[in-house]
């Protein structure tokens, strides 16, 4: 199956204003506890937002099918209100959470992201959320932890693009413990002040902006601590092309096309494609965790 990046009229939405700023602890709508943002965090771009409609309407969410338009289209039959995250493995306080009671006392905020694809192509989203640092300090890693490991929900009868699917669900990813307790690592509920968009990964969802965006898994049910090196999907499904760090690089092509440049997601037809930045361009934030690592083979 290729995934070569392909144009859509999603592309020539014209950029608009950035909309009023205000942050939401997002579950279901039951859930959903406000709280205010610090303004002007030291770690958002001051790059110009993607579009409400181009975060929302140009998406890889292979649970509702293999169309960039199939997420939006189908995830409005995922319920998220009741939702709860079990927890568990190397942790002092297991157990499963309700939603409202995992994000009790997380400091919400906003965060304006790069996100880059590893299909090539990039956004530039204004997240809510917090810290996932603040939340493993809540629940308490134990020593012997070096991995944190993340499942995602599984309801084929709300998700059509399970059934006949080549992947083993659920869909699976994990980070190495420092890579998760990094400030830029954060659990985001919202997006554009606004409760997380089912088809963007409500109610709670993973993003690691120097890693290519499938390593940020959606709709997240279960948090492992574990001391070995976690199953992920696409590694699973293809080592050579998807593996385990994902690091945004430009030095390291994917087999089937160059990751030196990228389409901007709302640019147009021909705006014409943009240099892409090692680390996604958190370099100098991120780069000192993978010192000695040859990342030509930790890709």
């Amino acid at each position: 199956m290729s995934y070569l990046p392909e144009y859509t009229p999603a592309d020539v939405t014209p950029p608009q204003m950035f909309l009023n700023r205000r942050a939401l602890i997002a579950g279901a709508a039951a859930l959903t506890v406000a709280s205010p943002a610090r303004a002007g965090s030291p770690y958002s771009t001051d790059e110009v937002p993607n579009t409400f409609e181009d975060i929302t309407t140009y998406n890889n969410y292979y649970e509702f099918g293999y169309d960039k338009a199939d997420p939006a289209a189908y995830a409005g039959k995922l319920k998220t209100d009741p939702w709860s995250v079990v927890v568990d493995g190397l942790v002092d306080n297991p157990g499963t959470y309700s939603l409202s009671d995992l994000i009790a006392g997380q400091p919400i905020e906003e965060r304006i992201y790069r996100f880059r694809c590893v299909e090539a192509w990039s956004m530039i989203v204004p997240w809510q959320g917090f810290q996932l640092s603040g939340l493993l300090q809540k629940l308490g890693v134990q020593a012997g932890a070096k991995y944190v490991a993340f499942e995602t929900i599984v309801r084929p009868d709300e998700m059509p693009g399970i059934s006949g699917s080549m992947i083993d669900w659920p869909y699976r990813e994990g980070l190495r413990l420092d890579e998760a307790m990094h400030p830029l690592t954060i659990m985001a509920t919202g997006l554009y002040g606004k409760p997380m968009p089912n088809q963007n990964g409500a109610p709670i969802r993973l993003i690691v902006p120097w890693k290519y965006g499938f390593k940020s898994v959606k709709a997240i049910v279960r948090i492992s601590l574990v001391a070995e090196q976690p199953v992920t999907t696409w590694n699973t499904l293809a080592a050579n092309e998807y593996g385990f760090y994902a690091n945004v690089n430009p030095e390291v092509d994917h087999p089937r096309w160059s990751q030196a440049s990228e389409r901007r997601i709302g640019g147009g037809l021909f705006a014409g494609r943009i240099d892409t930045v090692k680390f996604n361009g958190y370099g100098d934030q991120v780069a000192s965790l993978y010192t000695g690592q040859d990342l030509t083979k930790d890709y």
